[in-house]
């Protein structure tokens, strides 16, 4: 039994551990004896030589693709059914453009954490990015990747459906009549912070090093947050909390209604990312007040 013992004990620790959502190594061990991995550099000009790099930013381009065509497929698909009949009954609804959003991400962290880290979206790359879990090359490239993906993929909605994408408004973000851009703002804010505290606390790696469980489970409570914080501002902004997501729409829509305010999805974002960071960094994880 003793011998069976530790190769249990060896077979958990034999894979030096990585931040699924984040670049820099982290090390393994009890919780008791973990201690805080270096943060990544600024710049990693080494990064640029190495295949892995360009992976990476291949999987974020393809994960924002595949998240973009699906998902404003299926807002379409219920406004068009609320054209048609004056109720969204007939159709997914509010809650499935939710579920489309939130399974997707839930689907696509799943399937790109072990490559590019699985952050499909410029505010997490940013909030990540803030916490020094990545370099600024890294974070810059990642941020370009996201946005031509998301660019590419409602592109390929409007050249498959063209006139009604038009029609259907091409699932562009915009601040939705009777509330202000204050409103607006706020709710991208609230939305964003929710989301980015969720990936910190789900990819933690002192979290990881106590629990082996937590990082298989990573992309469920994070999909699972961009499913309610969507449930709660689609009324409100059509919900962006991704800078990309909304990028992407706007190019290919091309409307004046989609650009009126569209500052509030990369300003909210952004917002929302920095004060996650703070937050999990300076107060939950206490990292300024540890001592060396």
């Amino acid at each position: 039994m003793e011998g069976k013992e530790e190769d249990v004990r060896l077979g958990a620790n034999k894979f030096n551990e990585r931040q699924p959502i984040g670049t820099a190594a982290q090390s393994q061990g009890d919780a008791k004896d973990y201690k805080e991995p270096p943060p990544a550099p600024l710049f990693e000009p080494e990064e640029l030589t190495s295949w892995s790099f360009y992976r990476a930013g291949i999987a974020e381009f393809f994960a924002t693709f595949l998240f973009l065509y699906i998902t404003v497929l299926t807002v379409m698909g219920v406004v068009r059914s609320k054209e048609a009949t004056g109720n969204t009954c007939k159709t997914v609804g509010i809650q499935g453009i939710a579920w489309a959003f939130g399974g997707m991400i839930f689907a696509l962290v799943y399937c790109t954490a072990g490559i590019s880290g699985g952050h499909i979206n410029p505010a997490v790359t940013f909030g990540l990015f803030l916490a020094r879990k990545l370099s600024l090359t890294r974070a810059i490239f990642y941020m370009v990747m996201q946005c031509l993906g998301a660019i590419c993929g409602a592109g390929v909605v409007k050249g498959f459906q063209p006139k009604p994408y038009e029609r259907l408004g091409g699932g562009a973000n915009v601040v939705n009549e009777g509330y202000t851009k204050g409103d607006g703002l706020g709710a991208e804010i609230v939305g964003t912070f929710i989301l980015v505290y969720t990936v910190f606390s789900a990819t933690d790696a002192k979290r990881s090093a106590r629990d082996s469980h937590v990082p298989i489970l990573a992309p469920l409570p994070i999909g699972f947050a961009v499913f309610l914080v969507h449930l709660a501002t689609i009324p409100i902004t059509g919900t962006g909390i991704n800078p990309a997501r909304s990028l992407g729409a706007a190019i290919i829509f091309n409307q004046d209604k989609a650009w009126d305010d569209h500052w509030i999805f990369w300003v909210g974002p952004f917002i929302g990312a920095a004060l996650a960071a703070l937050y999990h960094q300076v107060v939950i994880r206490a990292i300024p007040f540890k001592s060396k």
